[in-house]
């Protein structure tokens, strides 16, 4: 409507002047003129030419064409993303899925601990589990830990491959986190998957007298809370994201990590972040 209104004026309003057109007609003199200024509207056949052209590289997305294209072409990611998927040239998701727990293994498994457990403090219940990542050409693998109680992320590791080293670099990396905190009466809940029931993980987790507790049932609803976190990970940042390489993935996913300790609320805990709401309870 307001366009029409634009038209009239400059078509009309040079007797009696653009601001005064307008306030006799009822268009915003300030509006009229941003829109004389405005880039005249690129036509979809061009656009379209250009976003082929821009999503020719290798797993280019809507958000990556948008800002190719943005020194010419005056479109928004979303209508960059509705030609896109008009087109077909939207990334797919992967239809195979890795399997990241294998529980068909001879090492030793924990009965859950944490099923009726209700923590009241930092430190009662760390919870940890591996999900994977698309990272430009292949599968990667993200393993993380969480205190259950404030929903802080205290370790994460992300591998090429689901060996334990990446189940373990993400502990070490929780115990730096929670360095000179006591742990006493710590309980460690995983699924009884090969990287947390290994020789290699449960020493490190004995030495430390921290208990060590598993889903039974290979249930995924009996570790929830690191489930939960895994799939924020994927829904807010990875699946928006299409890295384009290994290194990528881990910066963005690091990045994520260090936002959603630091700034993203959680109706839980007051709706705080993990960080404010871990300081209050340290300085009552």
């Amino acid at each position: 409507m307001n366009v029409v209104l634009y038209e009239m004026v400059k078509k009309n309003g040079e007797g009696v002047g653009c601001a005064n057109a307008c306030r006799a007609i009822g268009a915003s003199p300030m509006g009229y003129s941003a829109w004389l200024t405005r880039p005249p509207p690129q036509t979809d056949a061009r656009l379209l030419k250009a976003i082929h052209k821009a999503a020719e590289a290798p797993r280019y997305g809507y958000r990556r064409v948008t800002v190719k294209l943005h020194d010419e072409y005056h479109a928004n990611h979303k209508r960059v993303l509705s030609i896109m998927r008009a087109e077909g040239l939207t990334c797919k998701k992967k239809a195979y899925k890795p399997r990241t727990t294998n529980s068909d293994h001879d090492f030793k498994k924990y009965p859950n601990l944490v099923k009726d457990f209700v923590e009241t403090g930092l430190n009662q219940v760390w919870v940890g589990d591996i999900t994977y990542v698309w990272a430009g050409e292949k599968f990667a693998y993200l393993a993380t830990i969480l205190d259950r109680f404030s929903r802080k992320c205290l370790g994460w590791a992300l591998g090429r491959t689901l060996e334990a080293s990446v189940a373990l670099r993400a502990l070490r990396q929780a115990f730096a986190c929670r360095n000179g905190q006591a742990l006493a009466g710590l309980i460690h809940h995983t699924d009884a998957g090969v990287q947390y029931a290994c020789d290699a993980y449960v020493a490190i987790l004995q030495r430390r007298g921290i208990t060590i507790s598993m889903n039974e049932q290979g249930d995924p609803r009996e570790n929830a809370f690191a489930e939960s976190f895994n799939k924020t990970v994927k829904y807010e940042e990875a699946y928006l994201t299409e890295y384009a390489s290994f290194e990528e993935a881990e910066v963005g996913i690091g990045n994520f990590i260090k936002w959603y300790n630091k700034k993203r609320l959680h109706s839980s805990i007051g709706y705080k972040p993990p960080n404010e709401f871990e300081e209050e309870l340290l300085t009552r």
